[in-house]
């Protein structure tokens, strides 16, 4: 009641100036011009200024306000300050520098994967029997450790089956390349965690960086849980067949290189996306024209098959993995036939022995996924179809009259690069199985599958329209067009202060 009582008075004295405050136009009041210089002014370029100058509302100062128009100010401003949104303190692009990082740590996990397909090949992965991952970044330094180990080692099936002559120098050969393994994915984790904390801190990435750099720590942490699994399944017994090759299972080396695949392809992609906004973000008018061909239907066909491709191309390396943990790479050494015919007879395709139940229920996956003469097939195929989509989607750049003129130039450079890695590719993949996968070769193959997923991948960052990137586009582009318009309104601006500083 009290604020009532307060602002009835200042109605009262607001009263008699509401008609000049609010419906007198100020500018229409001034002095007029005189009449020698209105002819010129009139045909001056900065008539239009002064004319939508005439036009807007004046707003009074401090100083010559009415009661009413400082209490309505006072309201107004408090309704602005609660409009008005609080900034993040995080930037809305992540800084250059960041992305570099990012396509670094991407270049670490590709050499891992090289070197954890050699350490499958010479077979070291079973040469360290404990998992410390802090401790266990020091190698034995002593003869007394160096027994230590070696104990430890001949109490696994791997040396009682398989290295039951082995000596201690032999050992050390297959104990460096695992622990040179090891060490390697421990730098990975410890050169992405701690930079990630510093760019975070230092609000150096975006909000939506930051959380994809959590994720991506977390899946380098969890892939050490993963690679350590894989191991356990090769130091007992009881994981494998009695009397069969002590391996490590099929199934978690497939989950242990599609993890390190998952990591990679998001450290690629994140450190793509960056370098990608920022480049638009240079100049948005090229931008949103780049934006505007994208989103042309004629591309929609080739932006899902791009999208297809990728998960083909993912699906056939998971394939050679399990090849490789079955060594399925040893049953047929010829190509393109298996054996007497394309594909080998249907009994052994399908054979009941992999069959865990009575009624054979399981007989087709298990077959797919156990069976090393059906799994090597299964790559085969899945690989001749990764071959003829690639050449499919170049063929199709190349001759359709609806995609060719509109397909950007890089996105034409990134096919014919896919093409050139596939073929690579398929060549590399003949020639380890007819020379019966030597080990130099084998682990060329399969650098060659991240490789060909690299291309592809890239292609896709070409063709492919975030909505993050155009909102950033958009606004950039926005402030841009506002600060133009600003700069030339203050030059008319100071225009016509200088005709009027003119007046006699």
């Amino acid at each position: 009641m009290a604020s009532i009582f307060t602002t009835f008075p200042l109605l009262r004295q607001a009263a008699p100036r509401l008609t000049r405050e609010f419906f007198t136009c100020r500018a229409c009041v001034k002095t007029p011009l005189p009449s020698a210089i209105r002819p010129s002014l009139r045909k001056s370029p900065f008539a239009q200024v002064l004319r939508s100058q005439s036009t807007q509302t004046h707003r009074p100062t401090t100083s010559d306000q009415s009661p009413l128009g400082t209490l309505s100010g006072t309201i107004g401003g408090r309704a602005d300050a609660k409009a008005t949104p609080k900034t993040s303190s995080f930037p809305e692009t992540s800084d250059k520098a960041v992305a570099y990082w990012l396509l670094g740590s991407a270049a670490s996990v590709f050499g891992i994967v090289i070197l954890g397909g050699l350490t499958r090949l010479t077979e070291s992965g079973l040469s360290i029997t404990e998992w410390r991952p802090v401790t266990g970044s020091i190698p034995p330094m002593t003869p007394e450790d160096w027994e230590i180990e070696f104990t430890k080692y001949r109490s696994s099936p791997e040396f009682a089956l398989l290295n039951p002559n082995m000596t201690l120098p032999e050992f050390k050969q297959i104990f460096w390349m695992e622990w040179g393994h090891r060490l390697w994915g421990r730098v990975i984790g410890l050169t992405f965690v701690v930079p990630t904390i510093y760019f975070i801190a230092q609000r150096k990435v975006s909000v939506p960086m930051a959380w994809k750099l959590i994720g991506i720590s977390g899946l380098i942490g969890f892939q050490g849980v993963i690679g350590w699994w894989m191991v356990k399944s090769g130091l007992h017994d009881d994981l494998f067949a009695k009397g069969s090759h002590p391996r490590v299972s099929q199934y978690r080396l497939t989950t242990h290189l599609g993890a390190a695949f998952i990591v990679y392809t998001t450290m690629l992609l994140s450190g793509l996306s960056i370098l990608r906004e920022r480049s638009l973000l240079k100049d948005p008018e090229a931008a949103q024209k780049l934006f505007a061909t994208l989103k042309n239907p004629n591309l929609r066909l080739f932006r899902g098959s791009v999208t297809a491709l990728s998960v083909l191309v993912f699906v056939t390396a998971m394939s050679g993995a399990l090849v490789a943990g079955l060594d399925a790479g040893l049953i047929y050494n010829e190509f393109p036939y298996m054996g007497l015919g394309l594909t080998p007879p249907k009994k052994e395709l399908f054979d009941p022995f992999y069959s865990h139940v009575p009624d054979q229920s399981d007989i087709w996956w298990r077959n797919m996924l156990e069976n090393p003469s059906l799994v090597q097939l299964d790559h085969r195929i899945l690989a001749m179809t990764t071959f003829t989509a690639i050449m499919s989607l170049f063929a199709y750049t190349r001759y359709s009259s609806r995609v060719r003129p509109i397909l950007p130039a890089n996105a034409r450079k990134g096919v014919m690069g896919s093409v050139h890695l596939v073929c690579m590719q398929v060549a590399l993949g003949i020639s380890t199985l007819i020379y019966m996968v030597p080990t130099w070769l084998a682990a060329t193959h399969q650098a060659g599958s991240l490789a060909l997923l690299t291309g592809v991948l890239v292609l896709g960052s070409r063709v492919s329209m975030s909505r993050r990137a155009v909102r950033l586009v958009q606004q950039a582009a926005k402030q841009q067009s506002a600060a133009l318009r600003g700069s030339g309104k203050r030059r008319l601006d100071v225009g016509v202060k200088g005709v009027e500083q003119k007046r006699p």
